[in-house]
């Protein structure tokens, strides 16, 4: 806890003119530009891959980066939100390798000891079904779940009504990332390749 009390000094410390003018713009609209869905992991940090600054990034995140199909889920309202109320035009699903929440989809003994996680994580078995079409065979299989992971989420998003109308008018639109943490490396999902290559 010390260490966030001494960040929030820090940052109090060093905020410049123009980052507080930055802050009172804020405090009255927010227009991100995209929506980005990323894992809970502590090693993710989409602001600081992305190199953003605040109020660019409309962010959802959880454990395993899902994008549930259910209607009631808090997700799906984000994602309302994002696109009517914000008019983001860009979404990207974000994965990353050596995923806590993947290794437990695959192990599977998490149930007694953690229901709701483990019911959480029964929405990653369409992904692990989908293990033997894994754009890179080379990773370990925790990582090519990850990655598959992020795949079967775009196609959640391509099933909601909203995203559809406006993918089809051109208005949004979706995109898979993929973070190695270990190189510090971000790739996007070429669809053409069909494999995941670092953005360059």
């Amino acid at each position: 806890m010390q260490k966030l009390i001494n960040g929030i000094r820090e940052f109090q410390r060093r905020l410049t003119p123009e980052g507080r003018a930055r802050f009172e713009r804020l405090a009255e609209v927010q227009t991100p530009d995209c929506l980005f869905v990323a894992c809970s992991d502590s090693r993710v940090v989409p602001s600081l891959v992305a190199s953003t600054d605040p109020g660019d990034l409309f962010v959802i995140r959880n454990v395993g980066n899902i994008v549930p199909t259910l209607d009631s889920a808090p997700e799906r309202a984000a994602v309302e939100f994002a696109l009517i109320s914000l008019k983001v035009r860009d979404i990207v699903v974000c994965g990353h390798s050596n995923c806590g929440a993947m290794r437990a989809a695959l192990d599977r003994s998490l149930a007694p000891d953690a229901p709701h996680l483990q019911g959480w994580l029964d929405q990653v078995r369409p992904s692990i079904d989908r293990l033997d079409s894994s754009p890179d065979m080379s990773l370990p299989l925790h990582d090519r779940l990850s990655q598959q992971n992020v795949l079967q989420q775009l196609d959640h998003l391509r099933s909601f009504p909203e995203v559809q109308e406006r993918l089809q008018a051109g208005t949004v639109r979706i995109h898979g990332w993929w973070f190695d943490i270990g190189r510090a490396e971000v790739q996007v999902y070429d669809e053409g390749a069909r494999r995941f290559v670092p953005i360059c």
